[in-house]
């Protein structure tokens, strides 16, 4: 037998690939590869909505407000799971004639998944709802700055 170090279907070395460029994606190959044109464009003063602060703070506070709501609600859930699982004495033991701890404790868990969707509802009030609105008006004033060029 003998060796062939030839592949079996013709190679073709690739061409000298194109420079990077920023306004071209691969996405939609139909699409125009022209870059925008800028040179009759004023340079911004303000920064692009997209890349404003304001929305890294608006992430922040959200993500803060969902973190007391769930750590409410659940941590008071947890709570009760593991004097469930760890102090069966404690929650057997009797708070008034015949209510036993835990079924307390159990029907205190309605007044704080209450307490949990009020702590939500105030700190979107107090901090989440201020930021949107203000990036709001933001997008407001920069579809009305693109509007008039």
């Amino acid at each position: 037998m003998s060796y062939d170090p030839s592949p079996s279907y013709p190679y073709r070395p690739p061409g000298p690939s194109p420079a990077h460029d920023p306004y071209t994606y691969d996405t939609y190959p139909w699409a125009s590869q022209e870059a925008p044109e800028t040179a009759g464009r004023r340079p911004q003063r303000h920064t692009a909505l997209g890349h404003h602060s304001d929305l890294r703070v608006l992430r922040s506070a959200y993500r803060r407000q969902r973190r007391v709501a769930t750590l409410t609600a659940l941590g008071y859930f947890v709570l009760f799971l593991i004097l469930s699982a760890f102090a069966p004495s404690f929650m057997t033991s009797t708070v008034t004639d015949g209510l036993p701890t835990g079924l307390l404790l159990a029907l205190i868990q309605v007044p704080v998944t209450w307490l949990a969707i009020a702590l939500y509802e105030q700190t979107a009030r107090r901090r989440v709802d201020p930021i949107a609105d203000r990036i709001r008006k933001h997008a407001e004033l920069d579809a009305k700055r693109e509007g008039t060029r």
